[in-house]
């Protein structure tokens, strides 16, 4: 698995080959449609040309695989305790779009042993230069563990609704976020918006607190309504954007996703993308 590693990461350094942008994809409570968001997300970075993996992180009750209709014969930990070679735990969609599951027993990374911490740093050295974006899709609200692996990605991405209690939530889930790096870069979506200036106001009174109280500035990567077609499409195990093109929620899906891609892109490398160091960074603390 090493020498595959090195020889890939070869092969990109001649090719001058960026290295995938690691996204989290966070929420501050549950049922706010963060899996759903990311699902159709990865979808619509497809269809403007990336090649997209997700790694299902909400461990226990991961339903990636539900959102797109696909059931993974195997899960992460079949890679990590070394069972399953990484290739078998990749589960394809279609083309340029795969997953892997999380399954269960990855709760604490401090808790895996050598072997385990050192074939997840081997697989993501594989996989960030084999895809133009990982999307981790996080379990919601913050624990100790995965607090310190959101902080490892190159971005962060809140989901929200206007919900009073969504938006408390989401603003406790950015200070223990923040209380470790103020720097980290966070855009805000506001999902299930029946007017969207309601959408405007609760991310506007979101984003007034972080500044006041945390010395943050965030910024909104977009607003998604409450559509019919989201939940006719998570019936059919289908993204919305694919099975309803046309609909609201789909074209401000893609409106979503230009601003991604053409907003300030984070400083990587191939030589420095920051995302492994600092995983690597996460589990020696852990075991200090």
């Amino acid at each position: 698995m090493h020498d595959q590693a090195e020889a890939l990461r070869l092969k990109m350094i001649r090719n001058q080959r960026p290295v995938a942008r690691s996204i989290a994809i966070i929420s501050g409570k549950g049922g706010v449609g963060k899996s759903n968001f990311t699902a159709n997300f990865s979808y619509a970075l497809v269809a403007k040309g990336k090649k997209v993996l997700i790694v299902d992180m909400d461990i226990g009750m991961g339903n990636i695989h539900i959102l797109f209709g696909a059931t993974p014969t195997y899960h992460l930990k079949d890679y990590l305790t070394d069972i399953q070679r990484l290739e078998d735990v990749v589960t394809p969609i279609e083309e340029n779009l795969a997953f892997i599951a999380g399954g269960s027993g990855l709760e604490t990374v401090v808790e895996w042993s050598d072997t385990m911490f050192n074939r997840l740093i081997e697989a993501f050295s594989i996989l960030q230069m084999e895809y133009d974006v990982i999307l981790f899709d996080m379990g919601a609200g913050a624990t100790k563990s995965s607090i310190d692996l959101i902080l490892a990605m190159d971005e962060i991405i809140l989901i929200a609704t206007p919900e009073p209690t969504s938006i408390t939530d989401a603003y406790s889930m950015i200070k223990f976020i923040c209380l470790q790096d103020a720097n980290k870069t966070i855009r805000i979506v506001s999902n299930r918006v029946l007017k969207e200036q309601d959408g405007r106001d609760s991310v506007a009174r979101l984003q007034l607190a972080m500044r006041r109280f945390l010395s943050v500035e965030t910024s909104i990567l977009g607003f998604l309504p409450d559509d019919i077609h989201v939940r006719n499409a998570v019936i059919a195990q289908s993204p919305f954007v694919k099975l309803y093109p046309d609909a609201k929620v789909s074209k401000r899906m893609l409106a979503i996703t230009d601003t991604f891609m053409h907003g300030d892109k984070p400083s990587t490398s191939i030589e420095t993308s920051g995302f492994i160091d600092k995983i690597k960074g996460i589990f020696q603390k852990g075991r200090v």
